[in-house]
């Protein structure tokens, strides 16, 4: 196909698309400005030229620079017009590719979920209930909703990696200065990384081929080289208890299968020092990075930035230098530790991510979710490494799983061929869901976690529940402080010899209680709660072996009064 049948192709797709997500992109070129771009292309390729991404067509994530179009990072106070395109893009456009527009994204790059934005937030493309993912969010959307072929991402702590897993596509984030960011809206300048969705790795290559060169006038930019792979890959895993899911057996199911495909030499390694590391980027000084590149705009005008994005940049301004060095210790500690990782193993394969979350459940608790899932992406950058997310699954809900190959520096290539021979979608993907209206609802009790102001209540909110009562048990149970949970949990135990404690009952739709119901973890589990006007409702209780190493709290009357006394 021509560059010119490919565009009209792409502007109808995008045309047909705007109805059901307008919020993939905030800037777009005109048809005619497409097609123009598209016809020279062709003259090009007549001319005799070789362009490898001739019938190409691609989008720009709105804090890259593409000359004709606004940048704004998705902060309409922070605009400006830039003078020319990003080095990455005009290295695109020299190849024979044709930008479509500018994308969506997490204000400043500065999230994993794609609703920072005051342009909305785009949704999974399998079921928009879920998030897209971010900070990449449109860029994402616009490849997986076949609106174009590929898109420019940007990937500071996964933000190029985690959209892809949930739309089912290829995330490649190369080493850093591998690419040049020149001409990019720095996050966090020293660990920024342009990065690319497509639909398969081979594309992604071809990509790396045209964009893996060192750019002068970029202070970050490292000539590039490729490092190979050993003939016998040792695949490092994480040990069993470094493995968090949230809650998602799905998604732990996809990884284990995932693993099987691979087959080959896998050897348990244990990831503490990434895990270290990854803390350092949101928990500790490297946040300051992020509040050097928005001081101006902070000290000018902070109410134009999107107040959960201001909270965490705003955190950085009380770092000091001092704070900085210990930082850099840090960081350094955990590398030398990382060694031995990769004395055992050649690659690492992971989640991308553990879970997923509804749009409504980020909006509910917007922190807590976010660092979640970047509990597997975020030490990345920081560690100097190269990654790959390629599709391993589709959930019942429609999401997708991914999984990620991770490297030392310079390992892209290597990878992107491995990705290319194991990719595998995990099965088809299932039909959109029906997300109509609710005609009925249910009744939950709960005695813990969940409790208005508890660490669990998001997970009530985000599904509009509606308080019913506070009110107390019958006076047939039990109480229990569970050992090792995290968040802290109760465990209710129905004993004739028990007490009245206090509940709160909560009323939410069928569909809300029955997906609340599938993320209840083991050993807990829902049942029916006896209350002490005499009725019943479906509540939390547990199985006997919650109470292994549990301490009894039923003589206090209830959580609030348990975690009181702590």
């Amino acid at each position: 196909m021509n560059a010119l049948q490919s565009a009209r192709e792409a502007l109808s797709r995008i045309a047909a698309y705007e109805a059901i997500q307008p919020e993939v992109w905030i800037s777009r070129f005109s048809p005619d400005q497409v097609l123009a771009a598209a016809e020279a292309v062709d003259l090009r390729v007549a001319a005799g030229e070789s362009l490898p991404l001739a019938g190409l067509t691609f989008a720009v994530k709105d804090n890259i620079d593409l000359f004709g179009l606004p940048t704004t990072a998705a902060c309409p106070a922070f605009a400006y017009a830039p003078e020319a395109s990003a080095t990455v893009v005009e290295r695109l456009q020299a190849a024979g590719a044709v930008a479509v527009g500018k994308t969506n994204l997490d204000q400043f790059a500065t999230g994993l979920v794609g609703t920072r934005s005051p342009h909305g937030a785009p949704a999974c493309v399998f079921n928009r209930e879920y998030i897209s993912g971010g900070s990449s969010s449109g860029s994402a959307v616009a490849v997986a909703a076949g609106l174009v072929s590929f898109a420019l991402g940007t990937d500071t702590a996964g933000s190029g990696r985690v959209p892809a897993a949930f739309n089912g596509l290829v995330g490649f984030k190369p080493t850093k200065g591998r690419w040049s960011t020149r001409g990019l809206v720095p996050a966090c300048r020293s660990l920024d990384c342009v990065s690319v969705f497509t639909a398969d790795a081979s594309l992604a290559r071809r990509i790396d081929n045209v964009l893996a060169a060192f750019d002068p006038g970029d202070d970050f930019s490292r000539p590039p080289r490729d490092e190979p792979l050993p003939d016998a890959v040792r695949l490092g895993v994480p040990r069993a208890e470094q493995l968090n899911f949230f809650g998602d057996a799905e998604a732990a199911g996809f990884y284990r299968r995932a693993l099987e495909r691979f087959g080959g030499h896998q050897v348990e390694v244990d990831i503490t020092p990434l895990l270290d590391a990854a803390r350092l980027l949101y928990s500790g000084p490297y946040v300051a990075e992020r509040t050097a590149s928005l001081k101006d705009l902070l000290a000018r005008n902070p109410a134009a930035i999107d107040p959960v994005v201001r909270a965490i940049v705003q955190a950085g301004a009380g770092l000091s230098a001092v704070d900085a060095f210990e930082g850099a210790y840090s960081l350094a500690a955990c590398s030398r530790a990382a060694e031995a990782i990769w004395s055992a193993a050649d690659l690492l394969v992971l989640p991308t991510t553990g879970t997923i979350y509804r749009i409504s459940e980020i909006r509910a608790e917007p922190f807590v979710l976010n660092a979640n899932l970047g509990l597997y992406t975020n030490f990345v950058n920081l560690l100097d490494l190269s990654a790959v997310s390629v599709p391993a699954g589709f959930r019942a809900n429609g999401s997708g799983f991914g999984v990620s190959l991770i490297g030392p520096a310079w390992a892209d290539q290597a990878l992107l061929d491995l990705a290319g021979k194991h990719a595998a979608s995990g099965g088809s993907v299932p039909p959109p869901l029906d997300l109509g209206g609710r005609e009925a609802s249910v009744r939950l009790c709960v005695v813990g976690a969940h409790l208005h102001g508890m660490p669990l209540h998001w997970q009530l909110t985000s599904r509009n529940a509606r308080l019913v009562a506070r009110t107390r048990t019958a006076p047939t149970y039990r109480l229990f402080a569970m050992a090792g949970s995290t968040p802290p949990k109760p465990a209710l135990i129905h004993d004739a010899a028990g007490a009245s404690l206090e509940v709160e009952v909560y009323e939410l739709g069928v569909e809300a209680f029955g997906s609340f119901t599938a993320e209840v973890p083991p050993p807990l589990a829902i049942g029916t709660v006896a209350l002490e006007d005499g009725s019943s409702v479906k509540g939390f209780v547990a199985e006997p072996r919650a109470v292994l190493g549990a301490a009894d709290i039923t003589h206090l009357g209830g959580w609030r009064a348990y975690v009181a006394s702590l």
